[in-house]
């Protein structure tokens, strides 16, 4: 007897929260930032970071790269033909591309890109360096634009530029990390000019003064283009603007810990903890001052062509559905930032778990992710993010007591969510302050038994 037909929108739920479990996974910065956007959005946009993040795991394996991105161009002209591969990502990819109208110019620079990768290819000055962002990062912040439903020029060019500023910021602090496998997307000809051979340096890549010179020089270039895409979020719709101040951000804050360890991303690796990104988190939740005039500056050359594909292809009927307007005022943007910071610690927890049960051979329990509490008012923003960077001070605090005990002690019974009325705003925040301080405490000592 034939099997009926899934129901498409349940398929497509199914295939998401797929796409959404492997975010979690490999793409915390974005997984984190994607909760400050919209319901209508969010989803898609981590169909769309989804496939690109398989497609860059497809490419990026030694001596199959080829292979790879073969299989993921054969995969793109299924989606495009409304005939994916039955496979989570494929099924929705092609959903999204079929509904926001996404032009295939787009995903198509972006493997161009990997396969770049995939040849080796060498970058001689920063023109070339950025030539190959716009094709990785800023195709993914033209098809992002889609998503929202934007096709104006002017803010087109702010998203690609950002895209490659993100990019910049990647390549500053995984330099070492590439030059172990033998590649390095840093200008060689800036590496010539502070007295390095570049390729004697990758066949024994190590932090020195003149390594540290190009870094710096290069997130230098990143703040730069950072700076002009202010201007830029905030011609985008009202509730996606939090998302994508979120994701800009996060991904400066990474060159800005860079720069902390005296631009060494040879020897070591950045990583933006949750107690620095608490903060980052609060002020994407508000507008900043921009400088209007960076709105008509041309876009980067090495992003025009991303541009004028968006700007000529056809617009979709319809992108977010009228009735879904009214959601978005309605949702708690304060309790889903708590939650979002919660998760932070979460993830922290869980990595740091991993790493001492790969050391140790002992098997870690980690927490729970948090449920969303009920429904608190909307509007009390300002007071929510005045509580965050108190708690980010108390935790500290917190922090610097329990590294001074001498020896670990037995963690407390991990904090439920206490039944109270919505209006008691404060016992809820003793909740979240009790759940970090545990988690806290978990990390610190990580030997320790939580009892349940």
């Amino acid at each position: 007897m034939p099997q009926p037909l899934p129901d498409p929108a349940a398929q497509y739920a199914v295939d998401v929260a797929a796409c959404r479990k492997l975010l979690s996974c490999g793409s915390r910065t974005f997984f984190a930032a994607s909760f400050l956007l919209p319901t209508a959005i969010r989803g898609s946009a981590s169909v769309l970071y989804a496939f690109c993040r398989l497609a860059d795991d497809a490419v990026d394996v030694e001596d199959n790269g080829a292979v790879g991105l073969l299989n993921m161009r054969e995969r793109l002209d299924l989606a495009y033909s409304g005939t994916p591969l039955q496979l989570p990502a494929d099924r929705a990819f092609a959903h999204v591309v079929a509904k926001f109208a996404m032009p295939r110019e787009l995903p198509e620079a972006l493997l161009e890109g990997f396969e770049w990768d995939v040849l080796g290819r060498s970058y001689d000055n920063f023109e070339e360096v950025q030539a190959y962002a716009a094709r990785v990062a800023g195709s993914v912040g033209a098809m992002m634009a889609v998503l929202m439903g934007v096709r104006d020029p002017d803010v087109v060019a702010r998203a690609c530029d950002l895209g490659c500023a993100m990019q910049l910021s990647n390549i500053a602090r995984d330099v070492g990390e590439d030059a172990r496998m033998g590649r390095l997307y840093l200008p060689r000809q800036w590496l010539a000019e502070a007295g390095l051979d570049p390729d004697r340096w990758l066949q024994k890549p190590d932090h020195c003064h003149e390594i540290a010179t190009v870094i710096q020089r290069l997130l230098r270039e990143a703040d730069t283009i950072y700076a002009r895409v202010d201007a830029g979020i905030e011609r985008l719709p009202a509730m996606c603007r939090p998302g994508i101040r979120a994701a800009r951000l996060l991904y400066a804050e990474i060159g800005h810990q860079v720069g902390r360890h005296a631009f060494d991303s040879v020897s070591r690796r950045a990583v933006v903890s949750g107690w620095r990104k608490t903060p980052l988190l609060a002020r994407a939740l508000v507008a900043p001052a921009t400088d209007e005039s960076t709105l008509a500056l041309p876009p980067l050359e090495a992003v025009r062509f991303l541009v004028d594909a968006l700007v000529r292809s056809p617009q979709p009927l319809s992108v977010v559905p009228e009735n879904d307007v009214p959601a978005f005022a309605r949702q708690n943007i304060g309790e889903r930032f708590g939650w979002v910071i919660v998760l932070f610690a979460q993830i922290e927890q869980r990595n740091k778990s991993e790493m001492v049960s790969a050391r140790s051979r002992l098997h870690q329990p980690t927490a729970a992710r948090p449920v969303v509490p009920e429904e608190l008012p909307w509007w009390n923003i300002g007071e929510r993010i005045l509580w965050v960077f108190e708690l980010g001070s108390h935790l500290e605090r917190q922090n610097k007591y329990t590294l001074a005990s001498s020896e670990p002690t037995p963690l407390p019974v991990r904090p439920t969510l206490p039944e109270v009325p919505w209006w008691n705003f404060r016992a809820r925040i003793r909740w979240v302050i009790a759940l970090f301080v545990q988690l806290d405490r978990t990390e610190q000592f990580p030997g320790a038994q939580t009892r349940h």
